[in-house]
């Protein structure tokens, strides 16, 4: 197969992680397929500073490049208020480029260059408002780690542009040459686009009282447990009124939405993962019959169970 050009583009203030971390994956191609040829470029060609303070000296002047298969806009500070000539020069390289790929807030400068109108897309779950408000043509989907409409990519931040890069090397070359990637960086393979920018952990609070935050992660790592308010406040030493008002008040949602949001993705992460029959997941992970399970998926995820593993499954069941 023909090497497949990549060019990440630099500027003041980027993300050095965004810019890095896919770069990395696709160096990494190099060692187990045809690979790619991997470069960097800035308007000038001179160094740059990323919002770390790291320099970052660029292959090559912006300006002067061609067209790559796969053009790489990372995020940062820098793409609040772009250089219009970056802005421009991104919309040529795009024009040509097979494949445009942002991660984090580079999809703002893939708005402002008129990549967007009319697509699906995906940031940092902190800028999606921003992004939809500042493009209204544009359907921003704050949930997902990527996002593929057509051959515009946009990622989550920061690390999931690992997740896209990895997931177009595996296009390119296969599921194998991506696992042997990212084993070498001790990555998870893929975690799929559609999964949630956030665990269940990370997305609600920590509560404040340490019987709480212990229960949280008790409630995390026991799915398959009497989960109920009673049987929870029995274990916080609490009545049930008084627990079910003080885990709302410091976890930010009720108890029952939470332990629902922890079935949900210990069952997700165990179809993706795992080979196991799917009344076996559904009692695993406290739901009881294959059924109540379904209703879940079908109530949050608008899928079944079996729809999801066929989708997201690390390998084919």
């Amino acid at each position: 197969m023909e090497q497949r050009s990549v060019l990440v583009v630099l500027f003041e203030d980027v993300q050095s992680l965004d810019a890095t971390g896919p770069l990395e994956v696709f160096a990494g191609a190099g060692g187990v397929s045809s690979g790619y040829r991997v470069g960097t470029a800035a308007l000038g060609g001179g160094p740059v500073r990323a919002g770390s303070g790291l320099r970052l000296l660029p292959d090559a002047d912006l300006a002067e490049v061609a067209p790559p298969h796969t053009l790489v806009v990372p995020g940062g500070h820098g793409t609040q208020r772009p250089d219009p000539a970056l802005v421009r020069r991104i919309a040529e390289l795009a024009a040509g480029a097979e494949r445009v790929a942002s991660v984090c807030t580079g999809a703002f400068l893939l708005g402002e260059a008129g990549l967007l109108a009319g697509r699906r897309a995906t940031t940092h779950w902190a800028y999606c408002e921003s992004l939809a408000r500042r493009f209204p043509e544009t359907e921003v989907d704050p949930d997902p780690i990527y996002v593929r409409d057509g051959r515009i990519a946009t990622s989550a931040g920061v690390t999931a542009g690992i997740d896209l890069a990895l997931a177009l090397v595996e296009e390119d070359h296969g599921r194998e040459a991506a696992l042997t990637i990212a084993r070498h960086l001790v990555m998870f393979l893929r975690r799929p686009g559609g999964q949630a920018q956030f665990s269940v952990q990370l997305s609600a609070q920590l509560a404040e009282r340490q019987p709480l935050r212990e229960l949280q992660q008790w409630i995390a790592e026991h799915p398959e447990e009497d989960l109920s308010v009673p049987a929870l406040a029995g274990r916080a030493a609490l009545s049930p009124r008084h627990f079910a008002r003080a885990f709302t008040a410091e976890v930010g949602v009720t108890p029952g939405r939470y332990v629902d949001g922890v079935r949900l993705e210990a069952a997700r992460r165990r179809l993706e993962e795992g080979r196991e029959g799917i009344e076996e997941v559904a009692r695993a992970c406290g739901y009881g019959t294959a059924e109540a399970m379904r209703r879940a998926f079908a109530r949050t995820l608008a899928v079944t169970p079996g729809e999801y593993r066929r989708k997201f499954a690390a390998e084919p069941v």
